[in-house]
């Protein structure tokens, strides 16, 4: 079911999470001007802290957490409870009504094991976004941790999913306007170390080939390329620069734009 006004996913996390910076702000006040907004969190640096006082280590393949049992107790604990209520917590000190959820709640992410070597790490294999429309209808912004329903189990389970993919697949759940990663960087630079503003969904592998996207990108781009099959506008940003997200409203944002030529 589309929503009938301007909806924008926003992923935050990772290395923008905790830094004093405006985003939550923003959210708020884009929010009060009528835009619906869905935050989704990851919470990596988090975790390892409370890993590292456990004497838990730390390990990961391919930028991904590997997720033992004891870890994805820890895991679920700092993502679903700490980090998702903290940022609660901010919204409301900020004026905005907001809600904390998992990806459990209301069986809204529902996800299976793909790669055994990562523990209990899923990935997502369909959303159901009701609970989130709810929330939306009543005025509420959605803050939406990774942690998921793995469905292929014999029993009830839970799994650790990343949190750009959850973002990606509720934007198109929920046929989104706009998905925004919130980054420490611009956006997709060039050799030159400036900004690359538009990049086409198809030249995305070919950029990562040439090096141009690399790091920590990689996963980001993928994500606004998958997104831009059903939604208008995947975009990367800075969200440490004052007032990114708000800008997002503006002609000339700033960042990078993610398009598939076909729907633009």
């Amino acid at each position: 079911m589309p929503l009938t006004s301007q909806t924008i996913v926003v992923k935050i996390g990772g290395s923008t999470l905790g830094h004093s910076d405006t985003s939550l702000a923003d959210t708020v006040a884009l929010h009060e001007r009528g835009v619906n907004v869905v935050l989704v969190h990851g919470g990596g640096a988090e975790i390892s802290r409370w890993l590292n006082r456990l004497g838990l280590e730390s390990q990961f393949v391919d930028g991904l957490r590997v997720t033992g049992r004891s870890e994805l107790r820890v895991v679920t604990a700092v993502l679903a409870g700490l980090v998702n209520k903290m940022l609660v917590t901010e919204l409301l000190a900020s004026g905005g009504r907001a809600a904390g959820i998992s990806g459990v709640d209301g069986g809204i992410a529902r996800a299976a094991i793909t790669r055994p070597e990562l523990g209990h790490v899923g990935e997502i294999k369909s959303i159901d976004p009701h609970l989130l429309h709810a929330l939306i209808a009543a005025r509420c912004i959605p803050v939406v941790s990774p942690i998921c329903w793995n469905i292929a189990g014999e029993r009830p389970a839970l799994l650790n999913v990343n949190a750009d993919d959850v973002a990606t697949d509720i934007a198109v759940a929920i046929d989104a306007s706009s998905l925004v990663f919130l980054t420490d960087v611009p956006g997709v630079m060039d050799a030159n170390g400036d900004v690359i503003a538009r990049i086409a969904a198809g030249e995305v592998d070919s950029l990562i080939a040439a090096g141009t996207i690399k790091g920590g990108m990689i996963p980001k781009a993928r994500a606004c390329q998958r997104a831009s099959r059903s939604i208008p506008r995947a975009r990367i940003i800075d969200g440490t620069a004052p007032h990114a997200l708000l800008r997002e409203t503006e002609a000339d944002p700033g960042g990078t734009t993610i398009v598939n030529e076909e729907l633009a």
